[in-house]
């Protein structure tokens, strides 16, 4: 080629590789391929994983309708994100949110366009990451009234409920509100997915009271083996949850899955453990729900502790939640089905708690990654960790309680007695689950 072709040729094509005009200058293909990755586990989490989890638990009549809970869930609550509940929590950019809520610029997502930026990757994608936690969220509060509300009232109350509950707390904690500036320390959901889904599934589940025959008859799960499957998948699928909300692949998402692993597997020793020194033998349905204990509690503490932390938290996990599901079912008389508040809530609680210990750098081996900005001492930190969870479960339980009366005004939350023993699969959605 000769030296002036050359130059045409240079001149033509440079322009091509140094530019990208529909991306911003702080656009990351690394940071957008982990979280595209990240929102495909978080969306995996609710199905196929937690809808099988749930499934298996439940009894054979009740299984069809579990797992259509949770795909009209995740239906249903990605539309009312798109419509209203992304607004809500984040608001539009570029205008100051206030304390409470955000504003209702971005409702339809009127502002979210293929050029606008969230930090180093596209606002759609962020969008779709959160709606992956705003999906998971109401899904988890199936548990507390599994195989007795109507599939009516139950798509009523998670529409009401993600739009009063959860967008407001989401707002607060993620999305410029007032515990965030606070500095409270939920990295990816303590307060915003597991204490408000706990508290939920409590209120529902002494609102509506216990199945028929609970406590006198016999519940066991119709199916471990699909909920051993669910929860491998959730396992798996909550390295998204966590590492993702780093919102890059960084280090911060890389020790995010590390502790996240290492609370899930200790977790699940743990309530292993406390069942086989008390009743002699280690049971299949606890190593899985003392993980998910694991996995629960380490989540608002996923972005701020180290490996050592880890390893406590999920021992404290496994020991402390199986302790309040023994409690609140044989002691309370309370039927939450699928343990979603000792769980979840509790974990949820704890984990909060053992972020605000943990996060401290002064701790040797367990040291983590620092206090929120202002703050120099666990005790100040404590403080902060403690006015998130108490704001978090009066406001959840009381809107909860609330929504639950207005949607019984509307339609008869609870099935009548005679469904409820036929089974919901039947009465609800004229099929079976098994017809072998």
């Amino acid at each position: 080629m000769s030296g002036h072709a050359s130059r045409i040729f240079i001149a033509l094509t440079l322009p091509l590789l140094v530019s990208t005009p529909t991306l911003a200058d702080d656009f990351s293909g690394a940071d957008t391929a982990w979280m595209l990755t990240s929102t495909a586990l978080v969306l995996f989490m609710t199905i196929p994983g937690l809808s099988l989890f749930y499934a298996g638990l439940v009894r054979v009549k009740n299984v069809l309708s579990v797992l259509m809970q949770c795909f009209a869930l995740t239906a249903l609550m990605s539309v009312l994100w798109f419509v209203v509940g992304y607004t809500l929590a984040f608001g539009s950019s570029g205008v100051e949110q206030g304390p409470w809520i955000g504003d209702l610029g971005n409702l339809f997502l009127a502002k979210v366009t293929m050029d606008s930026m969230s930090g180093s990757i596209p606002e759609t994608l962020f969008v779709m990451f959160q709606l992956t936690f705003a999906v998971i969220t109401p899904a988890l509060i199936v548990g507390g009234f599994a195989e007795r509300m109507r599939f009516s009232a139950m798509l009523i109350f998670s529409s009401l409920w993600l739009v009063f509950v959860y967008a407001p707390i989401c707002h607060w904690v993620w999305g410029g509100g007032w515990l965030g500036d606070m500095g409270l320390q939920d990295f990816a959901g303590g307060s915003v997915v597991h204490i408000t889904a706990g508290v939920a599934a409590l209120i529902a589940a002494t609102s509506l009271g216990g199945r028929r025959g609970f406590g006198s008859t016999a519940m066991p799960p119709h199916n471990l083996t699909m909920t051993v499957t669910g929860a491998g998948m959730l396992w798996v699928g909550w390295f998204g949850f966590n590492a993702g909300s780093a919102v890059a692949a960084d280090s911060s998402a890389a020790m995010a899955m590390l502790v996240t692993h290492l609370s899930a597997a200790c977790g699940s020793l743990a309530w292993m453990t406390m069942e086989w020194l008390r009743h002699g033998k280690p049971s299949v349905l606890g190593i899985v729900t003392g993980m998910v204990a694991g996995l629960g509690t380490i989540t608002p503490a996923s972005g701020s502790v180290g490996p050592a932390g880890a390893v406590v938290i999920g021992l404290s996990a496994g020991v402390v939640c199986y302790f309040a599901t023994i409690t609140l079912k044989n002691r309370l008389n309370i039927d939450d089905s699928l343990d979603v508040f000792p769980v979840h809530g509790v974990g949820g609680m704890l984990g909060l708690l053992m972020a605000g210990i943990f996060c401290s750098p002064a701790l040797g081996l367990f040291s983590g990654n620092g206090f929120s900005d202002g703050v120099t001492t666990i005790g100040g930190q404590l403080g902060i960790q403690l006015t998130g969870i108490a704001a978090t479960f009066i406001y959840t339980a009381i809107a909860s309680w609330v929504l639950l009366r207005v949607v019984n005004a509307v339609v008869a939350v609870r099935v009548d007695q005679e469904d409820e023993t036929a089974g919901l699969d039947i009465v609800l959605h004229d099929e079976r689950g098994y017809d072998l």
